[in-house]
């Protein structure tokens, strides 16, 4: 039963490394997502960020970008659903977004909180 729990892990690993890929090649949302974890993770190494520094800003970008990536899906399991326009599906999106927001806006604070000292 082991070799088929850590095969069945290692399956669940793999479609879940195969679902970032997805995300990262074809969802400018999560690109853009991405380069801005990349220009934070610098300023961090640039400005010698303290380790509970680095918890937080690994967290939010964590945080962003699943909430984005949930989003997106959303975006897509509604599209599929209902391709065409439907005020009950568009509210669906806007509150998908809506979360989106809320993680982006707390990105923010916690970027200002940490790098602004330092500049």
């Amino acid at each position: 039963m082991s070799d088929s729990y850590l095969s069945n892990r290692l399956k669940g690993f793999k479609y879940a490394f195969r679902g970032a890929w997805c995300l990262l090649k074809n969802e400018p949302s999560i690109q853009v997502q991405a380069v801005i974890a990349c220009i934070i993770t610098i300023a961090g190494f640039y400005y010698h960020i303290s380790a509970t520094e680095w918890m937080l800003q690994i967290l939010i970008i964590g945080l962003v970008m699943s909430i984005e990536g949930i989003n997106t899906a959303i975006e897509e399991i509604a599209d599929f659903v209902h391709p065409d326009y439907h005020t009950k599906i568009g509210y669906l999106k806007d509150i998908a977004a809506g979360a989106v927001f809320f993680a982006a806006i707390a990105a923010i604070l916690i970027a200002c909180i940490i790098y602004i000292p330092k500049l």
